[in-house]
C-alpha cells in the first residue's frame, strides 16, 4: 500500500484499517494483477463513525496529493452532509438512499465487468451503471472506466471509517 499526502491518516486498529485525519488516500501497489485491474470483483467489509465521509476509488492511479484524477470512486457515506450517500458512483450515478448505519458492520461490493458497475450494499444491488460509448460528453469530467488500482479515501479531519477483509478477485477482461 502506497500512501499520499498526511500518510498519518491511516493507521491499523484492531486489524482493520482506521482512516481518521486530513485528505489523504490508500493505493493498492501489490503484486495482485501487478496492481492493475480491468475487470474484477471487490468486496470489503466498512464501518463509519457519525459524520464520516470516504470512499472506495477503482481505475486508479497513485498520486501524490489530492483526490485522485484517475477513476471512479464509489461513495462510503452513511451521515455525511454530502447528499451522495454509500454505494453512490460518485456524480455518475448516485444513491440518496441509506442502507446501513453508522457504527455497524456493512459489506461494500463493487463488480466491473468491460463496461459494467455493479454495486451492492450487504447484498442488495444499488447501482446498475453501463458506461455510454459517449462517455466524455455524459460524465461530470469525462471519467471512463478503463484499468488501474484501488484507493481508500480520507476525506477530512472530522471523518473516522474502518475497512477490514477486503477482497478483490480478478475476472477474465
Amino acid at each position: 500500500m502506497e500512501k499520499n499526502q498526511n500518510p498519518e491518516t491511516f493507521t491499523i486498529e484492531n486489524g482493520a484499517i482506521k482512516v481518521a485525519g486530513p485528505v489523504s488516500h490508500l493505493f493498492y501497489d501489490g503484486s495482485v494483477s501487478n496492481h492493475n485491474f480491468k475487470n474484477f470483483e471487490f468486496k470489503a467489509q466498512v464501518m463509519t463513525k457519525p459524520g464520516a465521509n470516504s470512499g472506495i476509488y477503482f481505475h486508479t492511479a497513485f498520486q501524490q496529493e489530492g483526490f485522485p484524477g484517475k477513476g471512479h470512486e464509489v461513495q462510503v457515506n452513511n451521515s455525511h452532509s454530502d447528499w451522495r450517500r454509500t454505494g453512490s458512483l460518485y456524480a455518475v450515478q448516485d444513491v440518496k438512499e441509506t442502507y446501513v448505519k453508522d457504527n455497524e458492520w456493512y459489506e461494500e461490493y463493487i463488480m466491473v465487468k468491460d463496461k459494467n458497475v455493479t454495486i451492492k450494499i450487504n447484498g442488495k444491488t444499488v447501482v446498475e451503471y453501463t458506461e455510454p460509448d459517449n462517455v466524455a460528453k455524459e460524465n461530470i469530467g469525462g471519467k471512463a472506466i478503463s484499468d488501474g488500482t484501488f484507493a481508500l479515501q480520507g476525506h477530512d479531519p472530522g471523518s473516522v471509517i474502518y475497512y477490514k477483509d477486503i477482497m478483490v478477485r480478478p475476472l477474465p477482461n
